[in-house]
């Protein structure tokens, strides 16, 4: 699996524990981002500019440092 995956994973547990709205929280995350977490898949290629921008959006989102 990729390391966007493994964090589109982490994200999701996240959201799913927290309550919050999945839809809502994705798209901010998303549009932060500039990559959709539903198309991370598990044979995503990792891109280090990717992941750098999807850990930044999961942290000013939920406050989750991946």
């Amino acid at each position: 699996m990729s390391q966007l995956y493994d964090m589109r994973m982490q994200i999701e547990a996240c959201i799913k524990s927290s309550g919050l709205d999945a839809m809502e929280v994705k798209g901010k995350i998303g549009l932060r981002s500039g990559k959709l977490l539903a198309f991370i898949t598990p044979t995503t290629p990792d891109d280090p500019a990717a992941v750098a921008k999807l850990k930044a959006a999961a942290k000013e989102v939920l406050n989750l440092n991946l």
